[in-house]
């Protein structure tokens, strides 16, 4: 007889529209709300395995704690399984506690912060906490569901005693094992983002990357360097389940880091759209070192929005980031992608090791001379577990002294470091500069109406633009 599991996305009951799932755990600028895709992927192999499993996305809901208590004591656990993220780890382990004191069971954290800091998370959980599950948790997860002891289980710390035990890490699980997410556990009217078409469904077709960045937290922590790649027949697979899930839907985004990094996959993935004559839009991130020679074929298969990470307008901050592609390869790639009518999203930041107002303003303007559509500017981001990270300690560039720092008191992204050459404010003065400078030019107010085709269009505009103010008025208020 299988286990009863608890999964909680957990709300942060002091900050309204928490985005947990997402790269950057915070309110977002965008005011987005990110598929707890991971998780459900987690939730589909336990359910898969015999237990009886239920999910709840406390955080996307904004639920209250007590109504959280009363799914827990209605649905008694034996074991309750908590995300966790670096600013609300204290929150997350007293739902941890909350969990313990009203069911007894067995509580397990999961995530990039745990895995960083287990032996932190386990001085701060004291009782409330059994286990952290670290790195790739969908099988460390079914192992504790079905009673093996701890010490047997591969990828967890726990307490021991006065000691704290960590088991060897799980080797890298084979992608194409994996089921689709448990979808059913949500809906997805609940995730919104102005940059996608409304609804949509996030799909992840690998785990891992094989670029070098010092600041992706998720590929250092949790993935690994190396791309593991689902099979384009099984990608296409799922793709066909969500539509036939979720008729309603109006695009998949390729939520994958390097969706098209390897051409044999990008390829194939695209000719089985293609020859099983399957209407879908899909959206992807991508590397702008992509062979620009699949962007034809992607377009053809039903790509629509290209989400790049362009990241800096000079070479110096790249090279510093080791994000392993030049200026002149961000030029001639979104030239290419705007000649065949790709939607390009542009990811900046500002605050690489040695940054300069200089080099800032060149990121900016970089922004603006590309063929963007839309933008997210960023500081740049220190994870604990990151290579960016111990080097911003090392040197005394960090800002914060608690992991609570790592967004505003309203739970806002913020700035973490300062550089004797580019101050905190400076950066967080940059940041809303270059959105302000690209967002409110006639032109691309202009761009932007233009594109509004259809209801669904307008929707998700005037979401965009209420948080575009929304934003702008709580620097304002701050």
């Amino acid at each position: 007889m299988g286990a009863k599991v608890f999964v909680l996305n957990p709300p942060w009951p002091e900050v309204a529209d928490f985005c947990r799932s997402a790269r950057w755990a915070a309110r977002s600028r965008g005011r987005v709300q990110r598929h707890p895709d991971w998780m459900l992927i987690a939730v589909a192999v336990l359910e898969g395995d015999g237990h009886d499993v239920r999910f709840i996305d406390g955080a996307t809901l904004n639920m209250a704690a007590e109504e959280v208590r009363r799914e827990l004591e209605r649905f008694s656990p034996d074991v309750t399984v908590l995300h966790t993220t670096t600013p609300s780890i204290d929150s997350d382990i007293a739902f941890a506690a909350m969990a313990k004191e009203a069911t007894g069971c067995t509580t397990v954290l999961i995530g990039p912060h745990v895995t960083a800091v287990p032996d932190d998370t386990l001085a701060r959980g004291g009782d409330a906490v059994d286990a952290v599950a670290r790195g790739e948790y969908d099988l460390t997860l079914r192992d504790i569901a079905r009673g093996i002891p701890l010490k047997d289980v591969l990828g967890v710390s726990f307490k021991d005693g006065s000691q704290n035990r960590h088991t060897p890490p799980r080797p890298p699980i084979d992608v194409n094992d994996l089921p689709f997410p448990a979808w059913h556990h949500v809906e997805p009217e609940w995730y919104w983002d102005g940059g996608k078409l409304f609804p949509f469904l996030t799909l992840l077709s690998g785990r891992g990357c094989h670029g070098r960045c010092t600041f992706c937290r998720d590929t250092q922590v949790i993935e690994g360097r190396a791309l593991r790649l689902r099979t384009p027949d099984l990608v296409v697979d799922e793709i066909e389940h969500d539509l036939h899930t979720f008729p309603q839907l109006q695009e998949i985004m390729f939520e994958t880091d390097t969706f098209a990094a390897v051409r044999a996959h990008t390829e194939g993935v695209c000719r089985e759209i293609l020859d099983r004559g399957l209407e879908v839009t899909w959206s992807c991130n991508a590397r702008v070192d992509l062979d620009l020679d699949l962007l034809p074929l992607m377009r053809e298969a039903g790509c629509r929005m290209l989400m790049t990470g362009f990241e800096f307008g000079t070479q110096e901050a790249l090279d510093a980031v080791k994000k392993g592609v030049t200026l002149e390869q961000s030029r001639r790639f979104a030239e290419r992608a705007h000649e065949l009518g790709f939607t390009i999203h542009g990811c900046f930041m500002v605050g690489a090791p040695g940054e300069t107002r200089e080099s800032a303003e060149a990121t900016l303007r970089f922004s603006r001379e590309l063929h963007c559509d839309t933008i997210q500017v960023s500081g740049i981001c220190t994870y604990p577990g990151t290579a960016l990270y111990d080097w911003a300690a090392e040197h005394g560039y960090m800002v914060p002294t608690s992991w609570r720092e790592w967004v505003s008191p309203e739970g806002e992204q913020v700035t973490l470091l300062d550089y004797p050459d580019l101050s905190k404010g400076e950066i967080d003065e940059l940041i809303d500069k270059g959105l302000r400078e690209f967002y409110l030019r006639p032109g691309q107010m202009a761009r932007m109406a233009r594109d509004i085709a259809t209801p669904a269009d307008l929707k998700r505009k005037l979401f965009g633009l209420r948080s575009f103010v929304d934003y702008n008025m709580s620097r304002f208020r701050g």
